[in-house]
Parts: structure tokens; C-alpha cells; sequence
């Protein structure tokens, strides 16, 4: 190193080193500003400058060499080989484009390494084949060990100086060119001190030689026209930066134009932001820029983000509040530079939207509780656990007895205010663990993770919620019916658990309610059995395997024929005759009692057209056909069809069939009545609120049900009733058929208290149509 120094200190004109080292600079900046320019340029120009930094290149570094030479003091004659020296120039040139060519386009480090050492040998050769060209009167020799020091030296500064230039970092590419004029700096010295002569006075330079006197010109015009060059690259950096400014301002000035926060970044620093993020972040413009991004978003790398990959994340709001964002990120080019476009998406609305919705999905809206939907995932989570660990659950389903007659005497606000205290009372009786659940109308379900507390949790429901319920001024009394089904004894999949509890809460229901049922395998079986009885039901009606009896109406003191009643039989191919209790309720519940309905009142209105005008026919309704808005039509159209006298037909209704949609029962009953049609209260006195159902209804006629003409005469007080309906009837001018008569007795009581009519075994069982044919047939005869 000290014969370097000395080198250095010794042997060179200052001056002319001073000269040198600007002259490389100078030339180091226009081969940079002229490259970025060729970056920049496009088509035919981007070829063109792009020769020009690289020839600017070459030229830089031979004219630096030329004037370290030139500063050299040998202390000898010198001079300078012509053709060496013009392909030290010539091959340096070449070396430049090649490194330059292999490192244009390429991030990859690597790439731009073997640039870097592609260049330094461009200029190692330059330095040596320019070193050989430098001819002395005198003897010349070299030092290896500084040649190989030289190498070795400057090599890896011209590989970091490529490296950091393509590096995306501001600061650090700044690096590249004073890291250039360092490597050829100790390039030159190192090999300059390499050089050892010997003056010989024998030694005479050779004719072709250039004299220095000659040669500098030849450096100071290259040296100028390098000057030139960084001039011009000087007024292309300061238009691109003129231009950069322009490009920021117009990206800002589109950037405020975004609903999104966006954020415009180089190296991780924020250079600007536009007004929705500044809102979004409680921030000023000019306060968030020069900040690094995590100081906003923490823990967020852009480089780690692909572009078009979203990545949720924080920002830290200027009162301390952290918001959940989405972010997106863009590398755009402004100029020569490369600047991150941050977009920052507010996520609050969305996350709060998410949260409804989920609510929404997953929970009841009126009582807060879980809905069917969430409870079935659960209840499916609890069977999964159980298969795995054993360990048993209970599955309670519960509804409300008599909550329509709440709905329908005071309302649906009143009944959905009931629902959220039922709710309540419910959650008061279950464990921390236990789920409660609302899946629609008056029906919830409770799972009780440890089926030992199944019972006490049923119990303590039961009680709770038959102690009445106060709601704006009214006393409300509900009891409730509880299924108990326990995994895994009564099953461990979801749909089997739940329809054991449902049948469970089918039992305590028809068992009269206010109680709890465990799930027992009759019941499984009484259901599988009801749902045959069910296919078979729809079945009968396609196949036509129902038959209408009839059972004849007399006078009770002449026996004189008067009417007699339809009553529909069903004669199963395998189970023979099913009785009516068994299969009118299932036709009801199903919603096939219409088309029953309908199809027994046309054929028992087709069979009284074959008997005497004076015998009418009575037919059963179910409270369902009332219901039915199209009900007078059906009637009306069944009459015309069948050329039936609307007089001859009576329609018997029980008061239950009142008790369910009275106002639409009470128009269709006053239309049926004035097309002439007889009207029937059957069963009367089993019910509520006859009397005033008399009053209201347009009723003809009043049959007294079996169960008190059963007891007559014996019984006084089924005696004191049948006298008071008989005296009711004749008051309001109504008919009285007695139902059930079996004994002469009977008969002789219904006579002397007036009953206008009597049916009964004492009369007749019910009979098929040709039967009942017969006996008018020669009843009709008879009176003739």
C-alpha cells in the first residue's frame, strides 16, 4: 500500500489528477443521466441513447485513464503506442455495452453482480492494454503482487456498484456512481504503482509513438465532449424530475378523486396521500407524508404483498382508534422511478354488515336466541362429541299449548311479547352450557349437555311457565308440552334425535299438555304406523275405497220416514273396515278432508235424487271445509251437477267448527242458508257458548248428542237437559232430532217431550244405498 501512496504522492502531477477525478465523475453522471434518459426514451431513441451512455461510458473511462497517464512523471521521454492506445478505447467500449446489455431489464441480483465484474474487466483490460500502449526511454517491469492487488480491489466495487444501482432503494442507488469513480480510482493507482521502469539511454522511443503534447488534445476534446454530454444529461434529469412532478401532482390529483384511502409510496415511505385516507385516518395530508407506512399499518410490508392480493390489516387512527382496513397494493412507474400505490378500504361497515347478517343467519331476531339454523349445527357438533367420548345429552323440544287463542284474542304484538318473556324464563332454568334455541312460532329447543338434568331443566320450565305472564294490563296463562329424547339412547344423528323429541312432545301434547314426555320406542311405532295409515288415506282417495252409509231420520210418533244422514265408511283392502274416528282427524291434519268432503256431499246428493221428494239428506262438514272461502261454490256447483233441491240438503256442523274462524264460518253459513239449504248444529251442548251461537248462526235445527239421550230416562239431570234444549228449540222455532235412540224408552221420552225427530239403532244401523233405497221404497209405497 505504501508504494501505491507513493505512487500517488510522488509520481503524479496533482493537477492532473485533480483534472482526472473530475473528468470521471463528469463522465461517471453523463453515462447516468444519459442511461436513465435511454430507460426513460422509447422505439428507435431508446436505442440510440442507450449507445451513447454506453460510448459515454467508455470514453469516460479511457479519458480518465489517459489523463492518469498523462499526470504520470516517469522522469523519462514518453510516449504512446497508436494502436494500442485506439484498442484500449475501442475494447473498453465493447466491454461496457456487453455488462451494460446483460444487466438492462434484471432485478435479479445475481445478473447484475456478473455485470458489475463484466465491467471492471472492461476497464481492468482498459487500464493494462492503456498501461502496455505507455512507452518510456527506458526499461519497464511490473509488479505482480500490485497488479493481482489491483484486480482484486477494484473487481468487487464495480460488482456492488451494478448491484445497488438497480437496487429499489433511492438512497442506495446514489452509491452506484461514486463506487464506479472509487474502483477506477484504485484500479489506476494500484497499477500505476505496478509499474517499475529503468531509464536506458540506449532506448530511444519509435517513430509511430504519439507524444504526449499530441495525445492531450486528443483526452481534452473526449474530456469536453464528456462535459457536453453531462450537460445534457443535466437538462434531461431536470425535465424528468420537472415531469416526475407533474406525474405526482396529476397522481395525487387522481388520487383524491378515489372513494378509497390511497397511499402513494417509495421505499416504504408515504410521499403523499390523498383526502379519503387523510379523513379515514384523522390525519393531515402533509402530516402523514415522509412517514414510514408501519407507523400507520402496523406490521405491513409492501414488498411482502402481491400485487392484486388483498391483505387485511390495522390503521391507527389519530385519536388512538385502530380500524380493521383491506388492503391492495400497485406498483406504478412516475418518470424513472418506481412508487407504490397503497389502497386502504375502511372495514367497518362491512365487518358491522357481516355481524347483522350473521345475526340475522344464525340468531332469532325477535328473542335473541339461537334460530334453527344455528341450533341444528350444534346439535350436530353435540352428537359428533358424543359418538366420540360416550358422554350423554338431552334433546328438549317444547311448544305452547293455547298460544293461538293469544294470538288470535289479543294480538300479534302481545303474542310476540309473550314469546321474548317465555324466551327468558326458559334461560333462567338452564345451565351455563346449555343451549336454548327459538326455531319458529311458539316451538323452542333446549339441548342440556348432561342428560341427568334433563328432567329437573323440563320440570323447571314446566313450572316457570305456568305462572301467568303480565303484558300491558292483561293476565296471561300458557302451560307448555316438553319432549325429552337423550343421545345416544334414543339416537346420535341430528334428524333421527329430533324427530324422537318431536314425538315425545307429540305424546305430552295429546296427553292433555302442562307436562313432559320421554321419548318411548311405541311412540316410533304408533307414528310409522300413523304414516301408513297416511299413505293409505291418499291412496283410498285415488282408488275410490270409500262408500257413504246412511242412517235414516223418523218421525217419532208416526216412524214416517224423514231423512236420513251420510256417513262415510272406508273399507281398507287389508285392514278392512277403519273406523271414521281414525281416519276423519288424519284426513283433517293432512288436508285432504276437501276433497273427502267434497266427494261424500256429491254422491250423497246423487243418491236422494233416487228416493222420495219429501226425504232430505243430511251431511257432516269439518270445521276445515268452513274455512274454505270457495265452500258456497263448491256446494252450489255440486247441487247443479247432481239436480238436487238445495231444500232436501242439510249441512250439520259441530260448534268446534264455529270456535276456529267464526266470521268466515258466519258468511259462508248465512250464503249456504240463503240458497235454501238447511243448517244443523250437531252435537249440541258438548261445546262452549251454544246459546249464543243460536242467537248468531242461521240455524234450522238442533240435534241432541247420543251421550245425554243415553241416560234418559233414568238419569234426571240428562233428562232436565234434553227437556231444556227441546224447549230452547221449539222457542226459537228450530227443529230437534234426537241422536242415539236404542230403546223403546228413549223413544217413548223424545215423544212426550215433542222431539221432532229421532236416528238410532232403535231405527236403523247405517246402511249401504241400496239398502236404504229399499226402505223408502216401501215407506213411499206404504203411504200411497
Amino acid at each position: 500500500m505504501q508504494d501505491v501512496y507513493s505512487c500517488l504522492r510522488e509520481a503524479h502531477d496533482q493537477y492532473l489528477l485533480a483534472i482526472a477525478a473530475i473528468v470521471c465523475i463528469v463522465g461517471v453522471y453523463a453515462s447516468f443521466s444519459i442511461a436513465r434518459h435511454a430507460s426513460r426514451a422509447e422505439g428507435p431513441s431508446r436505442r440510440t441513447w442507450a449507445g451513447v451512455a454506453i460510448l459515454a461510458a467508455g470514453c469516460t473511462a479511457w479519458a480518465t485513464h489517459m489523463i492518469g497517464l498523462l499526470a504520470f512523471q516517469p522522469g523519462m521521454l514518453s510516449g504512446f503506442e497508436p494502436l494500442l492506445t485506439a484498442a484500449s478505447l475501442l475494447f473498453t467500449i465493447i466491454g461496457i455495452g456487453i455488462a451494460v446489455a446483460t444487466a438492462i431489464g434484471r432485478r435479479n441480483r445475481l445478473c447484475r453482480m456478473a455485470s458489475g465484474l463484466l465491467l471492471g474487466c472492461s476497464i481492468i483490460l482498459l487500464h493494462y492494454l492503456g498501461q502496455s500502449a505507455f512507452l518510456v526511454t527506458g526499461h519497464v517491469s511490473w509488479n505482480t503482487r500490485l497488479i493481482g492487488l489491483s484486480i482484486v480491489a477494484s473487481l468487487p466495487l464495480f460488482a456492488v456498484a451494478m448491484v445497488i444501482a438497480g437496487d429499489k432503494r433511492r438512497a442506495l442507488r446514489r452509491l452506484a456512481a461514486p463506487l464506479l469513480v472509487i474502483a477506477v480510482a484504485v484500479l489506476h493507482f494500484a497499477g500505476m504503482a505496478a509499474l517499475q521502469l529503468e531509464y536506458d539511454p540506449r532506448i530511444e522511443l519509435p517513430e509511430s509513438a504519439i507524444s504526449p503534447d499530441v495525445i492531450a488534445p486528443i483526452v481534452a476534446s473526449v474530456s469536453a465532449g464528456l462535459v457536453l454530454l453531462a450537460f445534457v444529461g443535466l437538462r434531461f434529469a431536470l425535465a424528468a424530475r420537472a415531469q416526475q412532478r407533474r406525474d405526482q401532482l396529476r397522481l395525487k390529483q387522481l388520487a383524491d378523486l378515489a372513494v378509497e384511502g390511497l397511499l402513494i409510496c417509495e421505499d416504504d415511505i408515504i410521499q403523499a396521500t390523498n383526502s379519503s385516507f387523510s379523513n379515514l385516518a384523522g390525519l393531515r395530508q402533509e402530516d402523514a407524508a415522509g412517514r414510514p407506512v408501519t407507523a400507520l399499518i402496523p406490521g405491513f410490508m409492501a414488498s411482502e404483498l402481491d400485487e392484486g392480493e388483498e391483505q387485511d390489516a390495522s390503521l391507527n387512527h389519530a385519536d388512538g382508534r385502530s380500524i380493521p382496513v383491506r388492503i391492495l397494493r400497485k406498483t406504478v412507474a412516475v418518470g424513472t422511478r418506481q412508487q407504490t400505490i397503497i389502497a386502504v378500504r375502511d372495514q367497518s361497515e362491512r365487518l358491522r354488515t357481516e355481524s347483522r347478517m350473521h345475526a340475522l343467519a344464525y340468531f332469532d331476531d325477535l328473542t335473541g336466541l339461537s334460530n334453527r339454523q344455528r341450533f341444528n349445527e350444534i346439535l350436530q357438533g353435540c352428537c359428533h362429541a358424543t359418538e366420540r367420548d360416550g358422554h350423554p345429552f338431552a334433546l328438549l323440544l317444547l311448544d305452547l299449548d293455547r298460544f293461538k287463542s293469544v294470538n288470535d284474542t289479543l294480538g300479534h304484538v302481545t303474542g310476540d311479547q309473550l314469546l321474548t318473556r317465555v324466551a327468558k324464563r326458559i334461560c333462567a332454568c338452564v345451565g351455563e352450557a346449555d343451549v336454548v334455541a327459538r326455531l319458529g312460532g311458539d316451538e323452542f329447543a333446549v339441548i342440556v349437555r348432561d342428560a341427568e338434568h334433563a328432567d329437573r331443566t323440563a320440570g323447571m320450565i314446566a313450572d316457570l311457565l305456568e305462572r301467568p305472564f303480565l303484558i300491558d294490563g292483561s293476565v296471561i296463562d300458557v302451560t307448555s308440552s316438553i319432549g325429552i329424547a337423550v343421545a345416544p339412547r334414543d339416537g346420535c344423528e341430528p334428524t333421527l334425535l329430533s324427530r324422537h323429541a318431536d314425538l315425545a312432545l307429540y305424546a305430552a301434547k295429546h296427553g292433555g299438555g302442562a307436562s313432559f314426555r320421554h321419548f318411548e320406542k311405541e311412540m316410533s311405532e304408533r307414528a310409522q304406523a300413523r304414516r301408513a295409515l297416511e299413505l293409505d288415506l291418499r291412496r283410498a282417495l285415488a282408488r275410490e275405497e270409500f262408500d257413504v252409509h246412511y242412517q235414516p231420520q223418523v218421525d217419532p210418533g208416526s216412524g214416517a220416514y224423514q231423512g236420513a244422514e251420510a256417513l262415510v265408511r272406508w273399507q281398507h283392502p287389508i285392514r278392512g273396515m277403519v273406523a271414521p274416528a281414525d281416519f276423519i282427524p288424519l284426513a283433517e291434519e293432512i288436508g285432504v278432508i276437501g276433497a273427502l268432503g267434497e266427494w261424500v256431499l256429491r254422491t250423497a246428493c246423487l243418491e236422494a235424487t233416487a228416493w222420495p221428494d219429501h226425504i232430505s239428506i243430511a251431511v257432516n262438514l269439518s270445521p276445515l271445509q268452513l274455512r274454505d272461502s270457495n265452500f258456497t261454490a263448491i256446494v252450489a256447483n255440486v247441487l247443479r251437477e247432481t239436480g238436487l233441491s238445495a231444500s232436501r240438503l242439510e249441512l250439520e256442523i259441530t260448534e268446534s267448527a264455529l270456535l276456529q274462524d267464526g266470521e268466515t264460518a258466519y258468511r259462508i253459513l248465512h250464503e249456504l242458508r240463503a240458497m235454501g239449504i238447511h243448517i244443523s248444529m250437531d252435537d249440541f251442548g258438548t261445546g262452549y257458548s251454544s246459546l249464543s251461537y243460536l242467537r248468531r248462526f242461521p240455524f234450522t235445527k238442533i240435534k241432541i248428542d247420543q251421550s245425554f239421550v243415553r241416560q234418559v230416562p233414568e238419569d234426571r239431570d240428562a233428562v232436565a237437559i234434553v227437556q231444556a234444549i227441546t224447549s230452547l228449540a221449539a222457542k226459537l222455532n228450530m227443529t230437534v232430532t234426537v241422536e242415539g235412540v236404542e230403546t223403546t224408552e228413549q223413544r217413548d221420552f223424545t215423544i212426550a217431550e215433542g222431539c221432532n225427530q229421532i236416528q238410532g239403532y232403535l231405527i236403523s244401523r247405517p246402511v249401504e244405498r241400496s239398502v236404504i233405497r229399499s226402505l223408502f221404497s216401501v215407506a213411499d209405497k206404504a203411504v200411497a
